[in-house]
């Protein structure tokens, strides 16, 4: 009996030893930033690489790559086509990804379960930005103006028609009662070039992202007439009023999440799971979104996939109310 006991002690313990081996950990982590160095995306990656880093919640580097091209598309469709059983690489996206894949702009055949969405870690969000100079000192003021005027003021930002940037723009548009195809909006590059162009007044109403702006808010060269959130920010924006308590319900969240390849098994998706659940936990996560001009803003595992899925139909709808698709 004893050596029967023995035995089946023996073998419990050689099967827990094979499952502990064969458990899956990463050996050489990427991000992957669909974008060149510098950007947004950029951004995200070190988010995530700097923390994981210097928590030691992973103990191997994780390396940045890029892959610019189609605001993100090229890296959406290389990670389902040749990259879809890939455990070992993460890829940035954020609002403007979701945009774009419920426009069609990522591949007519692939929406947002053409992935697995891992974690959103952190938001900007939009706003009403004008010249110090400027008459309006409310969100309210400004709109009447452009409602008794559409034509007569231009916005601008860093967008062409159906980016974000123009959603942004849209919204106000619509708050004055204005078709947002009848607005007068100016594109460019990048935030930088819209901010430029406000100060020599080329512009006149910018819906930028208030992270982004956050360095010339002490400039004396703008004021912002409202902050596109739920609630207001702490900090040095404490002081600046929302959209919805001046009485427009106008909303838009800039979030910078993660995808991973459709093909993962759960195994390896619930790795990453657990290893992001535990790094948002810790100090230096809270320092490097901090240092990144985010918000708190976190969704992680099955309640970020859901919630991939409610912008896809929330962005589809907004773009067949702007006439963009049908």
């Amino acid at each position: 009996m004893r050596k029967s006991l023995r035995f089946v002690t023996n073998l419990a313990a050689i099967v827990a030893l094979s499952s502990a081996l064969n458990a899956f950990e990463v050996s050489k982590p990427v991000c992957l930033a669909p974008a060149k160095p510098g950007g947004g995306f950029d951004l995200t990656c070190r988010l995530v690489s700097n923390s994981m880093t210097a928590s030691k919640v992973i103990d191997k580097p994780m390396i940045v790559n890029f892959m610019p091209g189609g605001v993100g598309a090229v890296a959406y469709n290389h990670v389902i086509g040749q990259r879809s059983n890939d455990p070992e690489m993460i890829v940035a996206a954020s609002t403007g990804s979701a945009l774009n894949i419920a426009q069609g702009k990522f591949g007519a055949k692939y929406t947002i379960d053409s992935v697995k969405w891992l974690a959103a870690l952190g938001a900007d969000y939009g706003a009403v930005i004008v010249r110090a100079d400027a008459k309006w000192n409310t969100l309210a003021e400004m709109v009447a103006d452009l409602k008794a005027n559409p034509k007569g003021f231009a916005l601008g930002s860093g967008g062409s028609i159906g980016s974000q940037d123009w959603f942004k723009a849209a919204i106000i548009a619509k708050l004055a009662g204005i078709n947002p195809k009848d607005m007068k909006y100016v594109a460019f590059e990048g935030g930088g070039e819209a901010l430029t162009a406000l100060l020599g007044n080329h512009i006149q109403i910018y819906p930028g992202d208030i992270a982004e702006f956050s360095g010339q808010l002490s400039s004396g060269k703008y004021k912002v007439l409202a902050i596109l959130s739920e609630e207001r920010l702490p900090g040095q924006m404490a002081n600046i009023p929302t959209a919805k308590e001046q009485g427009y319900d106008a909303v838009w969240t800039i979030w910078r999440g993660f995808y991973l390849g459709p093909n993962v098994t759960e195994e390896q998706y619930n790795y990453w799971v657990e290893k992001i659940q535990t790094l948002v936990k810790t100090p230096e996560f809270a320092k490097e979104r901090e240092l990144r001009g985010l918000y708190p803003f976190t969704k992680i595992g099955k309640e970020y996939q859901t919630f991939m899925q409610e912008e896809e139909k929330k962005f589809k709808e907004l773009t067949k109310e702007a006439g963009l698709i049908k």
